[in-house]
């Protein structure tokens, strides 16, 4: 189950990356963060790029508004989803049959 939190306002996610892989997909739940695997290596922040990339077409909302706030040289981030509630997050990842808490 993925699990959000609330920080000024915006949905706050935790994420866990899986760079080099063969398909760039929303994978699922995993050990309460967004498992998000990337064909991008993680060189030049080209994955954390990507990773921003995909949420935002996954929350339908621009770019710019999708930030990682920790994490941009790990495998497990926390990303802002900026003027998206937890609630609007927790529907989205429900409809897209994710698990949420």
């Amino acid at each position: 189950m993925v699990e959000l939190r609330e920080k000024k306002g915006s949905a706050l996610l935790g994420v866990r990356v899986q760079p080099r892989s063969s398909k760039s997909a929303v994978s699922g739940p995993y050990g309460g963060m967004l498992k998000v695997s990337l064909k991008s290596a993680p060189v030049d922040d080209a994955a954390n790029r990507e990773c921003c990339r995909l949420l935002s077409k996954l929350f339908s909302i621009s770019r710019e508004r999708v930030s990682i706030v920790s994490g941009a040289t790990s495998r497990s981030k926390s990303v802002m989803l900026e003027g998206l509630s937890v609630d609007e997050a927790r529907h989205i990842l429900r409809n897209s049959s994710i698990p949420v808490l």
